[in-house]
């Protein structure tokens, strides 16, 4: 097949194979995400464009041309707003990487820019209450050994706050528990590390955990830290399989305690240490590290949706307002803003 453009297929090769694993250092999944959005966008030339893969050049990559691109996911394909605005990224990464090895290709990379992003719904924060993770912790059998290592992998994601595909990544040699300041090394989002704490509870759990479900003598340091059984041979636990256990003990919870969602999935025992954290006073910007989080504006989430603590401090200013003699706020009176701001 003659190629009418091959620097430009040279270019997808070369972001996708090489700009995106070697200088990015994405992960899996996002390498796999912008290999789809450029798949779709040359489906679309195709089906929509009448351009076979042979006609496809840089000259195509538009404004006119992403935008419909956009709006066919949209309609055509059903796809969120959110996914609409992965695809978007994914684009003008590709548009960012041609620019950067030629000047010439600088166009794109403005013309895809200009594109305004999708509005999203604002998220919702799903977190347990007390009484809920309380009852949920209760449910696996512990004396079993896949309910051993259910109740130990949800206490510790919710001591660590870690993603699911985080915690069953995590293998024997990325935990250290042996001193008295325990850690876990989480591999996030784009391959980042970090190292979190981990409570002298959740440590004596792991220890039991170990002895048992990997016992010395058979133990490897590379083994994962939890794992199912296939064919006589362990492997990696799946985030499907983490899911699955969740919303069975998550039903099992709920006939004890009303509290219990009805939908109970493992991002909320990340959810809930976080806002338990910031209740208790923890800094965002110490929060945002201990998640993960590359902007610690994404960590304001927790600050939005915690009601309770804005309902707190209401009703403590509603107790005194009877006693608030509210004065002019053009009156320049030193005593007043004391007074008022509680500096008196």
């Amino acid at each position: 097949m003659r190629l009418k453009d091959e620097k430009f297929y040279k270019t997808v090769r070369d972001f996708l194979d090489i700009y995106l694993i070697r200088h990015k250092g994405y992960s899996l999944n996002t390498q796999k995400s912008y290999r789809e959005a450029t798949n779709l966008l040359l489906l679309y030339f195709k089906m929509e464009r009448g351009l076979e893969y042979a006609n496809v050049g840089f000259e195509d990559i538009t404004y006119s041309n992403i935008t419909g691109f956009l709006e066919w996911l949209s309609k055509s394909r059903g796809c969120s707003p959110a996914t609409v605005n992965l695809r978007l990224m994914a684009i003008r990464s590709f548009t960012k990487y041609a620019g950067i090895l030629d000047s010439g290709k600088i166009y794109m990379q403005v013309e895809v820019g200009n594109i305004s992003v999708r509005k999203t719904p604002g998220k919702v924060v799903e977190f347990l209450t007390a009484p809920a993770l309380e009852t949920l912790f209760e449910q696996p059998n512990r004396f079993k050994t896949n309910g051993c290592r259910d109740f130990c992998f949800m206490r510790l994601m919710y001591d660590t706050a870690a993603r699911c595909q985080e915690l069953v990544d995590v293998k024997i040699h990325d935990l250290s528990i042996q001193n008295s300041h325990a850690t876990i090394c989480l591999t996030g989002k784009g391959n980042k590390m970090r190292i979190v704490p981990i409570s002298p509870s959740v440590v004596e759990l792991l220890k039991t955990y170990l002895d048992k479900v990997h016992p010395t003598e058979q133990r490897k340091s590379d083994d994962y830290l939890f794992f199912t059984i296939h064919h006589a041979r362990k492997s990696r636990m799946s985030t499907d399989a983490v899911n699955l256990f969740m919303k069975k003990y998550g039903e099992m919870a709920r006939q004890t305690c009303p509290e219990v969602p009805e939908r109970v999935h493992p991002h909320q025992l990340r959810h809930s240490r976080a806002m338990h954290l910031y209740r208790a006073g923890m800094p965002l910007v110490l929060l945002s590290e201990f998640l993960g989080h590359a902007d610690v504006n994404t960590t304001r989430i927790y600050a939005w949706a915690d009601t309770e603590m804005k309902r707190q401090a209401i009703q403590k200013v509603s107790g005194d307002t009877g006693r608030i003699h509210i004065e002019p706020i053009w009156v320049n009176d030193e005593e007043m803003i004391k007074r008022l701001y509680g500096l008196a």
